[in-house]
Formats: C-alpha cells, sequence, structure tokens
C-alpha cells in the first residue's frame, strides 16, 4: 500500500523530501496526477502529493509575469490570462483527454516539468524559453531557486531550462514563475486540400519560409481530416494541410490572401475563421484524433527534422493500424498504432534511424509495456552519462520519481 505526504509549507516539503534521502525512501512526485501515465511507471512506496501549493501568487500583466504554485490547475492560469488578454505563448497542450484523465487537470508545474508546447512552438518555442524561475527542494533536502521575474536574468546558472523536460527527477517545485505575452486579437488558418504527406510537408515548409508569420503549421490524412469536428476540415474527404496566421486584423486577412496565393500550386484552398480556427489547433494540439474513448492504440510522439517525416511516414505505414499526423511543420508526428504487447518499437525505432536525427516517446501506453521499453530516446553513452552525472548531483539516493525517464535516473 502506497503512503502519501501531503505537505503544505515549503518548510513541511523540504522536510518530507530530507526524511526520504536520509531513510533512502524513494517518493512519486504528484501534483494533480494527470501526467502519471507519461514516462515510465514509478513504483515507490510512498507518494509526495504536491497539490496543496496551488493559486496564483503574483500576476502583473503590465510586466508580462505570473508566479504561482506548481500545482495550480492550467485552467484557473490560462482564465486569469484571458481576463487580461494574455497567453502563455507556448500553447500548453492539455491531454487529458488522450491520456484518459479527467478534464482540465493539468498543472502549470506539469506542463514545465514536461518542457511541454504546442503548435505554437514553431514560432514562440517551448516552455523552457518562458520559464523564468522557481522555488524547490532538491532530492539531497536542500530548498533552493533559481531565476526570477524577469525576462533576462544573470544570475547564475539557468537551471530552469534543467527543470523543464526533467519530469520531477531532479527536484519538486512548489513555485513557478512564467512569461505571459499578449493574445493576439484573430486568429485565421489557410487549408490546402488534396495534398499527400510529401507534398503537405513541402507547402507547410514554404509557407513557414514566407515572411507571413506562420503560427502553425499541420498536415493531416484523409482519415483523420474525415473525423474533424470542423466542418470545413472534414466535409471534403481529403488530406489536408493546415497554416495559421495570428495577429491585428488586417495584418491576418492580408496574409492569409498572400498564403491562398503562395500554396494554390498545391491544390485548393479555404479559409477557417475565428471559432472553427481554435478549435482545428486546440485538436491538434491536444491529439483529439486519437482521444476517442474506444480507441485503445499505443500513441507515439516523434521529433524528427521536418524534410524526413514523409520517408517515417511510409516506413511504418504497414504496422497494424498505424495512422499518423504532423504537427510542428512536419517536425512533429503523432503515431497511433495496434501493437499492445512490443509498440512496434523496432519498426519505429528502426524508421526513426534513417532521418538526420530525431527522438522517439512511447507516449500512450499500458503500464507494462511502458516498463518494458524505453520510454524515452535512448540518449548513447555520452549524453547517458552526462544525465546521471546531473541526476547525482540534484538527487544522488535517486529519490525523486526514480526511473520514470530510464532505468536509474
Amino acid at each position: 500500500m502506497t503512503e502519501t505526504l501531503k505537505p503544505e509549507t515549503p518548510d513541511q516539503l523540504r522536510d518530507a523530501v530530507a526524511w526520504a534521502n536520509s531513510d533512502l525512501k524513494p517518493l512519486e512526485l504528484v501534483g494533480r496526477g494527470s501526467k502519471r501515465g507519461i514516462g515510465r511507471p514509478v513504483q515507490t512506496a510512498h507518494r509526495l502529493d504536491l497539490s496543496a501549493f496551488s493559486g496564483i501568487a503574483l500576476y502583473e500583466p503590465e510586466e508580462l509575469v505570473l508566479s504561482a504554485g506548481a500545482a495550480t490547475p492550467m485552467a484557473e492560469i490560462e482564465a486569469a490570462l484571458e481576463e487580461a488578454g494574455q497567453e502563455l505563448s507556448f500553447e500548453p497542450p492539455d491531454y487529458s483527454r488522450v491520456l484518459r484523465m479527467a478534464r482540465g487537470a493539468g498543472t502549470l508545474g506539469g506542463v514545465l516539468a514536461g518542457n511541454l508546447a504546442g503548435p505554437r512552438r514553431i514560432k514562440q518555442g517551448a516552455a523552457r524559453d518562458h520559464f523564468l524561475g522557481f522555488e524547490g527542494v532538491t532530492g539531497r533536502g536542500d530548498a533552493f531557486k533559481s531565476g526570477g521575474r524577469v525576462v533576462k536574468n544573470v544570475t547564475g546558472y539557468d537551471l530552469c531550462k534543467l527543470m523543464a523536460g526533467s519530469w520531477g527527477t531532479l527536484a519538486a517545485l512548489h513555485k513557478v514563475t512564467v512569461k505571459a505575452l499578449p493574445r493576439g486579437q484573430k486568429t485565421r488558418t489557410v487549408l490546402v486540400y488534396g495534398p499527400d504527406a510529401a507534398a503537405g510537408v513541402a507547402a507547410l515548409s514554404d509557407g513557414l519560409n514566407s515572411p507571413c508569420e506562420v503560427s502553425g503549421a499541420a498536415w493531416l490524412p484523409a482519415s483523420i481530416a474525415g473525423r474533424s469536428e470542423v466542418d470545413l476540415v472534414a466535409k471534403p474527404g481529403e488530406a489536408v494541410a493546415a497554416i495559421r496566421v495570428e495577429g491585428f486584423g488586417p495584418s491576418v486577412e492580408y496574409r492569409c490572401q498572400a498564403l491562398r496565393s503562395l500554396l494554390a500550386p498545391y491544390g485548393a484552398t479555404e479559409e477557417l475563421h475565428s471559432q472553427r480556427s481554435r478549435a482545428f489547433w486546440t485538436a491538434v494540439r491536444d491529439v483529439l484524433p486519437f482521444a476517442d474513448g474506444a480507441d485503445e492504440r499505443v500513441i507515439w510522439k516523434i521529433s524528427l527534422p521536418p524534410t524526413d517525416a514523409p520517408a517515417f511516414l511510409h516506413a511504418v505505414a504497414e504496422i497494424k493500424g498505424a495512422e499518423a499526423y504532423c504537427d510542428w511543420g512536419g517536425g512533429l508526428v503523432w503515431l497511433a498504432l495496434d501493437a499492445p504487447k512490443t509498440g512496434a518499437e523496432g519498426v519505429v525505432r528502426d524508421a526513426l534511424k534513417r532521418a538526420e536525427s530525431g527522438w522517439a516517446q512511447l507516449f500512450r501506453a499500458p503500464e507494462s509495456l511502458r516498463a518494458a521499453v524505453p520510454v524515452f530516446q535512448p540518449q548513447g553513452a555520452g549524453l547517458d552519462a552526462l544525465a546521471r552525472r546531473v541526476k547525482e548531483s540534484f538527487d544522488p539516493n535517486r529519490v525523486l520519481n526514480p526511473g520514470r525517464m530510464s532505468e536509474g535516473v
């Protein structure tokens, strides 16, 4: 039976981790539990519940800065930002539906710990690029903090970038500070009907290389486009390349017209305005094409050079139940397949090896499969040794989320 520790103050958090470190009692860190299904299963006798560290501590819209407890629900963060006409411009995803969790259960700390970002990553970067500061406790039981309330901070090592993507294996954070930006006044999406994967990625590349300041670029095959809740995407029954622009109304209208002219050689074009545009990109961001309750397929999250995406899709197309779509101009591939016992790991990683670079994350799978195969891309001897040295510095006794990213880390 798992025993839960629930500190309510920073001092109590420090004492809890210090006890675990001194008695060699591994802890599973949990905010609200929305991302427990990502990564390798953590098997511990004690759970560290961080849900008490919730609520917005400081929000200064004029300074574009927000500080909050790490377990603050994203719904609360987004509501406060929306009221001020602002947003987290890296477009944090909500994976609750695709991971079979309660909607809106994700937290700000969880987004930062996973270094997550949505379609706007191609323009605004990932979560780490908007992570200004934090307060927390290392696996040694030492309280520490880094960064501050300004975008440019030269007080020392940028530990925010180290914490982003560490999945709670280096420290237990209780307070985080992020940068906010103004929300675009208008959003529109240019659709190009009919291109296959190669032509679709080429169209996305043309759009991204244009002066139109594209903030989203995705390609959906006909099977996925046909299931879209957005009528202009689903009704034609064809594959779709989608390119988004945002900003002031007249500028958005001008750029859409320029894109439609530029992309006309790839197929017929159409536009999504306002609500349709937002609904489309929410679905792309949150992996909703694979979120149907009856869909039990394994899901891989693949990052690779956009030009290699069509060849990768061709290489995995014959796997049973394989279906995929591209985001980030082809740089991100979401792949679903019917292989609950093996995840078709060998085929997926072999196909990825043909690319110049890239990584594959087993994003959704049964717990037994996540325990049996590397969930995150194997890093090679050099990077693996570096990761272990970093872990040794922050958590030498492997107290925090042991084994979540890889065995022993």
